[in-house]
């Protein structure tokens, strides 16, 4: 399987300027990462407030580019400005408040916005936007006003409007955080459906029940990657995450503390489905 993004040494940091641009100081943000990702897989990314997650994510379509190094995205480099549309409709990306990706005043309207200013040609816009809803489950909303749906329903409209640009990455960046239970099941169902589809997924997190869904977890701090591995080897490592201010699944908090009260139960459980089990298998 080749590898849709490649970042190798990258090093990023935030200029300060004085009133003539003059660049006066920086302040180092990203320091030597690196980081493959292959297509088609789901990675999940977390780290405490400024650990640089959402930095490091802005460099996959471009919104940021490398001070240092080099970040490279389905064989575009990042930091050729040339590129920077096409770069833009091979990964899109998500945020954490739908409200300030909605344009529009319709769901379908917002959907096509994008592909209108792409030049799309309107029967391909017609296909694209029906694609878009149905495979986020919208359709029926496609007639709607955005701000008479709910947080989860409006974050769906504005992944529809990502993917009917038919990019082969999708990067989330923390898209459930202003959403209730309701709709953060809502996303997250989405979401892995369209990897199952065949997306590359980068999702970056504060929820770690939604990590544990990933192929894959990356575990950021102070700018640099600190662990990388599956859902079960990294949060196994109960101890060390909460030593750098994170949580692990309740169900494996719950696992941890069963062992430390002398319980023979495995130090890999991120599911209920697998608590359960080795409950019934201690009765």
């Amino acid at each position: 399987m080749s590898d849709i993004i490649e970042v190798k040494n990258l090093y990023f940091e935030y200029n300060s300027y004085d009133e003539q641009n003059r660049i006066i100081g920086s302040i180092p943000v990203l320091s030597d990462i690196n980081l493959s990702i292959p297509t088609g897989q789901f990675t999940a990314i977390l780290g405490h407030n400024g650990s640089g997650k959402s930095t490091l994510a802005k460099h996959f379509n471009g919104i940021l580019t490398p001070t240092k190094g080099s970040v490279i995205v389905d064989g575009l480099d990042v930091s050729d400005d040339l590129i920077l549309q096409q770069l833009r409709q091979t990964v899109g990306m998500v945020f954490q408040n739908p409200d300030n990706q909605i344009v529009a005043t319709i769901v379908e309207e917002d959907v096509a916005f994008a592909l209108e200013n792409l030049g799309v040609p309107p029967a391909e816009i017609r296909v694209r936007i029906d694609a878009a809803l149905e495979s986020v489950g919208m359709t029926k909303f496609a007639k709607h006003a955005p701000h008479q749906l709910s947080g989860g329903q409006k974050q769906r409209v504005a992944i529809a409007g990502i993917i009917a640009m038919n990019p082969k990455c999708i990067v989330l960046d923390e898209p459930t955080a202003m959403l209730d239970p309701k709709g953060r099941a809502e996303v997250v169902k989405t979401v892995k459906k369209l990897n199952r589809e065949g997306a590359t997924v980068v999702y970056i997190t504060h929820y770690m029940e939604e990590a544990a869904l990933a192929d894959r977890v990356v575990v950021m701090d102070s700018g640099v990657i600190i662990m990388d591995g599956t859902p079960k080897e990294i949060f196994r490592e109960v101890t060390r995450l909460k030593s750098v201010g994170l949580d692990v699944p309740q169900v494996t908090e719950l696992a941890h503390k069963l062992r430390e009260s002398g319980a023979d139960i495995p130090d890999d459980i991120i599911s209920e489905e697998e608590m359960l089990e080795c409950i019934v298998n201690l009765l």
